[in-house]
């Protein structure tokens, strides 16, 4: 029998999808959209559809340990608070740092920072989201005042003209672009996308602009000139809301005088530019958003200004269907913002570049060691560590060891610094592994308490499972450590209610209008209201509790004299260009099915069997200059690392340029970590790295065979030089390659296997192997090895994994060859992850069945009926099969 639905929020991208969850009573759960929620209206992407696969405990840190060696929790937080107060005391505050994610829900961020903010004393506390969204938060704050994402979702469905900026919105954020694409079958929405790459973002729109890498300031400079010359700037207006348009003005003169200029910048057609001026003069109700394409830049935050001076000038701001938005990466990045997270800010959007504001907090808090001044931002932080003045540092649900740029100086720092304390929810990460104390938490169904989404909406996660092993909540680990350091009063917490209304109410306190982020609406909420919050996008007042669902429409920003600011930019290109030593510029992200470093997704077979391994893809001409071969392997080598992929040859990808996923580490991969490569030029303003423009160079990597594995168990460390690893149904699936006889590959690989019955098979010319064990009936490992490029569809012998039963006598006869028989079809890669239709499938069934459009797809399989991030391959499959 199976429990009452449990509504909850989604744990990965920024749009805040709302979730029912049914358990099964067996630590599973179905996973279905909340057609109530008014972020998604029941729609759920691949991933989050995928949930209820990744619930499993495989994996997981189940009880807290030191030194490796499982503990009981007094001791193990008697050793952090010992370690905490021991730096404290020999070396001062400033040795005590906490890193933390946007993973946290809002509770257990709040509690972080007050603890290492207000009582600890120390301002070494920063999030991951500094990653993703702080150069957004940066160009907010110079030109509002405050942190204000000023529109809503609806204004996507509501505008005549979407303008994306570095946002592949198809794969990122998959359920807002199919509110997108709703809207425009409805009405017509016109379409920009801006990106050096041509991602499936662009299929449907009705102009892409492939501008060069870091040039989107100099774009919207020169839109900026373009509308004030058609008079489309009422200065009058914006007089009365902002100030500094003329200086704005002038620098953008400077920049991009005409369009030609423009061109010569951005690598652009004058053709392109001057269409894209026009959609934007002709069209009023325009949303511009922006993603990583934009933040993660050196000159990230003047992007972002550049942006906002085109909305601020023309009044398309704060009203439906226009306004500049940023969509966040993850699913509580805002939530980090709203407490305080964020090294350069204080809590519930106060600054401390405001004495008044510092005195508030302390006072609220009766906090008198509270900091009064910014700390270092996570690549400056995680310097400090390498230099030894960080002696603890407290690492929360996230894993900088892949994450931050120049990986391998991050875990240098790491495996030298006295004391590392790791809260979270794997054991798998390349981080807990360095962590001298590891604390195991509760990951997403287990934990209680709020996120904040893209739009300012608060949702709750709500817990429908039961705590694994001895997995403690996050804001009681720091509750009980602060406890042990003396703080006890300050942080004497039931449960989460205790701390939202904490939050909300230091929120309202003395706010009086001054403040965008009010929440004091929600500060009286008992344990039943916390309990039955419904989604409310703040502000949520005293006065209103209904909640904001725009700001800034009639003006009311957050400056001293409530008016905006204007911000002169002066367009710069990325800090580090290429040259003849490393001449291809790489740019990173994500992939459609996967998540940041693959602790979620990659328990998901049909979200890890989609991209099995880590791959870069390179224009045809840059991989022929190379000697690169599509489905070859290259080395990327930077100044400041190196790594190993799969080539992917694309014409989407812009000459010069590469794309690499970010997700691969040493848990899934031989040596797919992408950071390893980065650099660390920051934003001046944000702090934010940029990890859009890292200089390579591509060399072939020889090898003399490729093996697949399917093994029941997982495989620490697979006998290869190139390996990557990936869950499939009851079984685990090992690609690899080396150099070197296939029978000793082969050899090599049989010595990790468990003991059972071997059945082997070589071809005549010794080239291609096969090894299969049989344990009980039952497969518990197939190997092949063979010559590069002859891959051998393994669906049906992945089949047999999943089997409860013993192998029939025709199942084992046919093991080696591979499939069942001519019935047995090949799938192919995975194309549609909602229901798991490869890609032979589909160009069998569209051969067959003679479809001609994606709707016929759809009827057929289903595939591309999901969330819709498959569309765009699919029509690609139907221009290449019809």
């Amino acid at each position: 029998m199976t429990a009452a639905p449990v509504r909850t929020t989604c744990p990965y991208c920024g749009v805040g999808c709302g979730i029912v969850a049914v358990p099964d009573r067996c630590g599973g759960a179905a996973i279905a959209g909340d057609p109530s929620h008014p972020a998604n209206f029941g729609r759920l992407c691949s991933k989050g559809a995928a949930l209820g696969e990744t619930l499993s405990l495989e994996g997981r840190l189940l009880y807290p340990e030191i030194g490796g060696q499982r503990v009981g929790w007094d001791a193990a937080l008697d050793a952090v608070a010992d370690g905490l107060r021991d730096a404290h005391d020999r070396f001062g505050p400033q040795a005590l740092a906490f890193y933390v994610s946007g993973q946290l829900l809002t509770e257990d961020y709040y509690v972080a920072n007050k603890l290492i903010k207000g009582f600890i004393g120390s301002p070494n506390l920063d999030t991951n989201s500094r990653l993703c969204m702080a150069s957004s938060v940066a160009g907010h704050r110079r030109a509002f005042g405050s942190d204000t994402v000023p529109g809503c979702y609806a204004d996507f469905e509501q505008a005549d003209l979407v303008v994306l900026v570095g946002s592949n919105l198809a794969w990122c954020h998959p359920v807002l672009y199919q509110r997108l694409m709703a809207a425009r079958a409805a009405h017509g929405t016109r379409l920009v996308v801006i990106d050096p790459r041509r991602t499936a973002s662009c299929a449907d729109a009705d102009l892409h602009l492939g501008l060069a890498p870091g040039s989107d300031a100099l774009l919207f400079s020169g839109l900026l000139i373009e509308l004030d010359r058609r008079g489309l700037i009422d200065r009058a207006a914006v007089a009365a809301t902002a100030s500094g348009l003329e200086h704005a003005l002038t620098a953008a003169w400077a920049a991009a005088p005409d369009l030609p200029a423009i061109a010569a910048g951005c690598g652009l057609a004058t053709g392109d530019i001057a269409r894209f001026f026009d959609l934007f003069a002709q069209h009023e109700r325009v949303v511009t958003a922006y993603s990583q394409g934009v933040n993660q830049s050196s000159s990230g935050t003047d992007k972002v200004n550049a942006i906002l001076n085109v909305h601020l000038s023309t009044g398309r701001i704060g009203r439906p269907g226009m306004g500049p938005f940023s969509l966040t990466g993850q699913p509580n990045a805002m939530g980090g913002r709203e407490v305080g997270a964020l090294a350069n800010q204080l809590a519930a959007h106060m600054d401390y570049g405001d004495p008044g504001a510092i005195d508030r907090v302390r006072r609220f808090w009766h906090a008198p060691a509270i900091v009064t001044g910014p700390g270092p931002k996570a690549v400056e932080l995680f310097e400090r560590v390498a230099q030894g003045a960080i002696k603890a540092l407290w690492i929360i649900a996230t894993n900088p060891a892949v994450s931050l740029p120049q990986s391998d100086f991050v875990r240098r720092a790491l495996d030298a610094c006295p004391l590392v304390v790791v809260s979270d929810v794997m054991r798998w990460s390349d981080t807990v592994a360095r962590a001298h104390i590891r604390l195991s938490a509760l990951g997403w169904g287990e934990k209680d308490g709020t996120v904040t989404n893209s739009e300012r909406r608060i949702s709750r996660q709500r817990a429908f499972l039961s705590p694994p092993g001895e997995a403690r909540a996050d804001w009681w680990i720091i509750s009980e450590v602060a406890k042990r350091l003396g703080f006890g009063a300050a942080f004497n917490y039931r449960g989460p209610g205790d701390i939202f209304r904490e939050h909300a109410a230091l929120s309202g306190f003395e706010n009086g209008g001054a403040r965008d982020f009010d929440i004091s609406g929600l500060a009286t909420l008992d344990d039943a209201g916390y309990a039955a919050l419904t989604p409310v996008q703040w502000p949520v007042t005293t006065s209103d509790h209904a909640g904001t669902e725009r700001l800034f429409g009639a003006g009311g920003y957050f400056t001293d004299d409530r008016r905006a600011r204007f911000v002169p930019v002066t367009p710069r290109p990325p800090a580090h260009p290429t040259d003849d030593d490393f001449p291809i510029l790489l740019n990173t992200g994500r992939e459609r099915d996967h998540w940041h470093t693959l602790n979620r997704s990659g328990k998901s077979p049909r979200l890890a069997l989609c991209a099995p391994e880590p791959q870069i893809a390179l224009h045809p001409m840059d991989a022929q200059r190379a000697a690169l071969a599509d489905d070859g392997l290259v080395q990327l080598e930077s100044r400041w690392g190196a790594t190993v992929a799969r080539v992917r040859v694309s014409a989407d990808q812009s000459c010069g340029t590469a794309f690499g996923p970010m997700h691969w580490n040493d848990q899934f991969s031989s040596g797919g970590r992408i950071n390893a490569l980065g650099h660390s030029a920051i934003d001046p303003v944000s702090g934010q790295p940029e990890l859009k423009a890292i200089p390579v160079r591509l060399k072939a990597v020889a090898i003399d065979w490729e093996a697949t594995a399917l093994l029941r168990d997982r495989l620490a460390a697979p006998p290869a030089s190139y390996w990557a690893l990936a869950s499939g149904i009851g079984h685990w699936r090992v690609l690899a390659a080396g150099s070197g006889e296939p029978a000793a590959a082969v050899a090599a690989f049989a010595a990790t296997l468990p003991p059972g019955e071997r059945l082997a098979l070589q071809d005549r010319a010794g080239r291609r192997h096969r090894l299969a064990v049989v344990e009980q009936g039952r497969l518990v490992a197939w190997i092949e090895v063979a010559p590069p490029g002859t891959h051998t569809d393994v669906t049906w012998i992945a089949s047999l994994f999943a089997k409860a039963a013993a192998l029939t006598d025709a199942e084992r006869r046919a093991l080696l060859a591979a499939r069942a028989g001519p019935s047995t079809a090949p799938e192919g890669p995975i194309v549609c992850a909602c229901y798991s239709v490869g890609r032979a499938r589909l160009r069998r069934v569209i051969r067959e069945r003679e479809i001609g459009d994606v709707p016929g797809i759809g009827a057929a399989l289903g595939a591309g009926t999901g969330c819709g991030s498959c569309i765009p391959e699919l029509r690609v499959l139907l221009a290449e099969t019809i």
